[in-house]
């Protein structure tokens, strides 16, 4: 169903519900006023029936003694069920109609002839006509006394209340279908231009325009919004296409270089066996760049979006593992590793690979005998070399994709290690940054989001 439709659904099963809410209370309280004036007349009888009179008993018309006791006597002669009159029944404490006998003497009429006090209102049938009873003991003549009135009157004037109130609903309903229709095309009006605006925005993704905030102020919350969306798939896709052509750029020369070392290698035959060992190990090597490049390309391309596996990680044991591969890598340097036990939750790959980075950062840009310090407090990683540090106009972009130095261009590598570690950071929370020493070096601190130190020793490396 549309929405159009829904609203103009909505307006009518409201307008319905009120119209048959109004319907409903006036046809009960007019009942109940009816009703009420009925009883209060049928009270007025029973009074007057009931009243004393000069010479003893009762309020009847005759007294007299026989085999049975006293008798009531009766000052209002029996009138035909259903007359204005009103019909009157007297029940004796035992049960017996002593006068009248039309009316139901039902367990409740009893149980007040037994207990010898009470009222009490009810309706029935009789003999096919409508009435209204009541029914109250007379301390006097020490009978029930029942006083009958027709509703023959009012259940025609309830009948004839039905077909306006039918009336009522039946118009209300339609002229809220009508109504919540028009508001509907007139509410969902610019809804349907805002719609229009985004299908020709959306069709050229290549240069997306932005909406015009315009409108109610919603309207203009969704057009903002929706721009918010625009500049953000914008920035991605320029992203995505920065990342496609570095990276392309980047793979060019190890690619070339591969080729002209295969081609060389597939006419070695009349090299020496030394040359030949020698242009297998360029060609090996040359596959380990290629390789590392395609890996390191693939990892930049999953974004900083927040880690899918997530499992507890020892982060000090990852720092200890990166160091130890690093010693390997360079026995000629000494790392001196100060690391508090550090727990975090992350994807443990992501951490790893980044902590390797860092820690390899510092490994390759260390003089040779040069000291590499290592530190794990409070949950962020500081590294620090002794070499040449940052040159100060690259310290802004040193975390950028594919950027190297212009004194980094001739050492192996891609330029994507760094960039690796600040996006595995914000993936968790965190953050990566880049300075100088004072007295010379680089220092690379980072974060991998709100982390827990179990309480224990703090252990040094050297």
């Amino acid at each position: 169903m549309s929405l159009r439709r829904r609203i103009a659904a909505a307006a009518a099963l409201a307008v319905a519900a009120v119209a048959i809410a109004v319907a409903v209370i006036g046809y009960v309280s007019t009942r109940s006023h009816l009703i009420g004036e009925l009883q209060s007349e049928l009270r007025a009888r029973a009074q007057q029936f009931l009243e004393p009179h000069p010479g003893g008993g009762g309020g009847g018309p005759e007294t007299g003694s026989g085999k049975g006791g006293p008798q009531p006597r009766f000052q209002v002669p029996g009138q035909p069920l259903g007359g204005a009159a009103g019909y009157f029944q007297v029940v004796s404490p035992d049960g017996r109609v002593v006068f009248g006998g039309e009316l139901p003497v039902t367990p409740q009429v009893l149980a007040i002839a037994r207990r010898g006090s009470g009222s009490f209102f009810a309706d029935a049938h009789v003999r096919g006509t409508h009435v209204e009873i009541y029914t109250v003991w007379d301390p006097a003549d020490r009978h029930v006394v029942q006083v009958a009135l027709p509703l023959t009157d009012d259940d025609a004037v309830l009948r004839g209340m039905l077909l306006p109130y039918g009336l009522l609903i039946a118009g209300g309903v339609l002229l809220a279908l009508m109504m919540g229709y028009a508001i509907s095309r007139s509410a969902l009006a610019p809804i349907e231009r805002f719609v229009a605006r985004t299908e020709r925005v959306t069709s050229e993704l290549e240069h997306p325009a932005r909406l015009e905030e315009a409108d109610a102020i919603e309207l203009r919350r969704l057009a903002r919004s929706f721009n918010q969306t625009l500049d953000a798939l914008e920035r991605s896709i320029e992203s995505q296409r920065q990342l496609v052509a570095d990276a392309s750029h980047e793979l060019r020369t190890p690619i070339a270089a591969l080729r002209s070392n295969i081609q060389i290698f597939l006419e070695s035959g009349r090299l020496p066996r030394e040359e030949r060992e020698g242009l297998q190990e360029s060609i090996l090597a040359e596959l380990d760049e290629l390789t590392q490049i395609v890996a390191d390309v693939l990892e930049l391309a999953r974004g900083s979006a927040p880690a899918t596996r997530l499992e507890r990680v020892e982060l000090d044991v990852l720092v200890r593992e990166a160091v130890e591969r690093a010693r390997r890598r360079a026995p000629q340097l000494a790392f001196e590793v100060e690391a508090e036990p550090t727990l975090l939750t992350g994807d443990p790959d992501r951490i790893a690979r980044a902590v390797g980075n860092v820690i390899d950062n510092a490994r390759r840009w260390s003089p040779e005998e040069g000291v590499v310090e290592v530190r794990l407090r409070d949950g962020t990683l500081t590294v620090r070399d002794h070499g040449p540090g940052f040159p100060a106009a690259d310290l802004p972009r040193v975390f950028d994709r594919f950027y190297r130095a212009a004194n980094a261009r001739r050492m192996p590598g891609s330029g994507l290690g760094l960039a690796i570690v600040r996006q595995a950071a914000e993936a968790h929370g965190g953050w990566a940054r880049a300075a100088n020493a004072p007295d010379g070096g680089a220092v690379v601190s980072v974060s991998f989001g709100p982390v827990e130190v179990p309480a224990a020793r703090v252990v040094n490396d050297a």
